[in-house]
């Protein structure tokens, strides 16, 4: 792959990601406004959305195998066109039957982008855990904008401009992308610039089976966290959000933008250091923090807050490069199309489980002392995956072990 090549798909990934995060979380703000304009009770309004996240999840497993034996860039073409033509659509219907179309559609296309964009990435970054750690950030600050461009959008033109504008952006990124296919300067990796050692079929399938357990854990405490928080703040703040929509959606962007930064941390760690620590020290310390959004408000609330996100994004990295490492890389498509049906496929029962408990106790409180159990569970089982994870290069002449799979 030709370094231009290298660097617009890397550019491009980046991007998606922000997008995907972005149109995936930007409901959650959205619902705020539409309580009014529909006059409609908010859990009514945030179960419109459940559809959306269940394809979120299933639509990955098909878009990671359709890269690998297809194109990843016509996947992400698809993916950009498709998801910036749904926003749009959301942003013209009325009624909850249409709007749950609407955002059905932005959850199936923007399954493409885990499986394809960071499999993508994975294949062609000379230092993955740094590069998985930009990547990260671009998807927090997807997280971040949603809330902000959102809350702008919807206290000066409306809340269909906040599903318009975006679907437009998207929209034109993919008319550039298929451009640059076009012209040649986006192609197809061909190699990867890693050759990871030799793994016993009995770790991979160790590894793979503690990543099953802890991803459907981590998907569901992010997903509780993200749709909970505009509500969360709204309900305990006191005004330290200032009034209305805009306010609540900047400081959860702030909130996203501090915790997210920490991928980039993460990513170095995983470069240099063994990937278990890492990956299992995050869980240790989830779980008081979690306890603490459960139990305080006004700006205690927002530091706890932005711990569970740094939390949450710090060990990404490595558990990507988990994945990586104990992953053939014909198959690293599948894979990654596995771990997001997992993470995102828990969409609904984080929103089933953030409505319900609303609506019951008109609060939180259960909510995240729930998420904190999880997160001890993961600390139990993430105990067991081996103890050197960290990607050690090998030379090409050495010999397979009896019974090893070659990583490449």
């Amino acid at each position: 792959m030709s370094s231009r090549s290298a660097r617009l798909s890397l550019g491009f990934s980046c991007l998606g990601h922000a997008y995907m995060h972005m149109f995936t979380s930007f409901y959650a703000v959205i619902v705020l406004s539409l309580e009014s304009a529909w006059s409609l009770p908010y859990h009514e309004l945030i179960e419109l959305w459940t559809l959306g996240a269940l394809l979120v999840g299933l639509g990955a497993l098909p878009s990671g195998w359709l890269a690998d034996r297809w194109s990843a860039t016509g996947m992400m073409v698809i993916y950009f066109l498709g998801m910036g033509l749904a926003g749009i659509v959301c942003g013209l219907v009325d009624g909850k039957l249409a709007m749950l179309l609407g955002l059905a559609a932005i959850g199936l296309f923007s399954s493409i982008y885990h499986p394809v964009g960071i499999a993508w990435l994975v294949r062609n970054a000379k230092e993955r855990g740094r590069a998985l750690g930009i990547n990260g950030v671009f998807g927090s600050l997807g997280i971040a904008s949603a809330a902000v461009v959102a809350g702008t959008l919807i206290h000066h033109f409306g809340w269909r401009a906040a599903f318009i504008v975006p679907g437009a952006v998207c929209l034109v990124t993919g008319l550039a992308l298929l451009f640059c296919a076009r012209r040649g300067w986006v192609r197809e990796g061909e190699g990867d610039p890693h050759r990871d050692p030799p793994r016993s079929r009995g770790d991979m399938l160790r590894v793979f089976a503690i990543l099953i357990f802890t991803m459907l854990c981590i998907g569901v405490i992010f997903q509780s966290t993200q749709i909970a928080m505009p509500k969360l703040f709204d309900l305990r703040l006191d005004g330290l959000a200032g009034a209305g929509v805009l306010g609540i959606g900047l400081l959860v962007g702030a909130v996203y933008v501090v915790g997210g930064a920490m991928q980039i941390v993460g990513g170095l760690m995983a470069d240099r250091f063994p990937l278990k620590p890492i990956y299992l020290g995050a869980f240790v310390l989830q779980v008081p923090v979690l306890v603490g959004v459960a139990l305080l408000s006004d700006l205690p609330l927002i530091f706890f807050a932005i711990m569970t996100v740094v939390l949450s994004n710090g060990p990404i990295p490595a558990e990507n490069m988990l994945l990586a490492c104990y992953t053939p890389r014909r198959h690293r498509g599948l894979a990654f199309g596995v771990k997001f049906v997992l993470s995102f496929g828990t969409g609904p029962l984080a929103l089933l489980l953030v409505a319900g408990i609303q609506e019951t106790t008109g609060e939180f409180t259960w909510l995240f002392g729930m998420l904190g159990g999880l997160a001890a569970a993961c600390v139990a089982v993430a105990l067991f995956l081996p103890g050197e994870s960290r990607r050690v290069p090998v030379p090409a002449a050495q010999p397979r072990e009896r019974g090893a799979v070659p990583a490449e």
